[in-house]
């Protein structure tokens, strides 16, 4: 790889996304797969390039990432993440444009956990009168 290399870390739900970013051509790889294998969803292909399209840099970096955990939509919000951080510590005058549009919050929801003595995180037992 050439260039200097960016990594960041984002995360959402139980997913993880590694992202290491080089100035290149615009190779993306999440996996070892292509973003339209890993990701056939033009939608999702599109949620995951957002930051780079909102600072203008799309097509400018080669970007390789490791993602784990989760499922889909968790792991196209911790690419997102990922792949914004890492432009910050390319340019750090791009936080301002990436804030705006709120592409460096951590989305902090979580599943709820189960509590003991009902079914599930909210929904109780049925309760019988006879």
């Amino acid at each position: 790889m050439e260039g200097n290399l960016l990594i960041a870390v984002g995360r959402r739900k139980t997913a993880r996304a590694i992202v290491k970013m080089t100035e290149g051509e615009g190779k993306i790889l999440i996996n070892g797969k292509n973003i339209s294998e890993y990701f056939p969803l033009v939608t999702q292909q599109a949620e995951v390039l957002k930051p780079l399209k909102v600072v203008e840099l799309d097509g400018k970096f080669n970007i390789e990432v490791k993602s784990e955990g989760g499922g889909i939509s968790g792991q196209v919000d911790a690419i997102k993440l990922g792949i914004a951080r890492a432009l910050v510590k390319y340019n750090p005058e791009l936080i301002s444009r990436l804030r705006e549009f709120s592409l460096l919050t951590r989305d902090p929801r979580m599943k709820e956990r189960k509590k003991y003595g009902q079914k599930g995180a909210r929904k109780r037992f049925q309760w019988t009168k006879r």
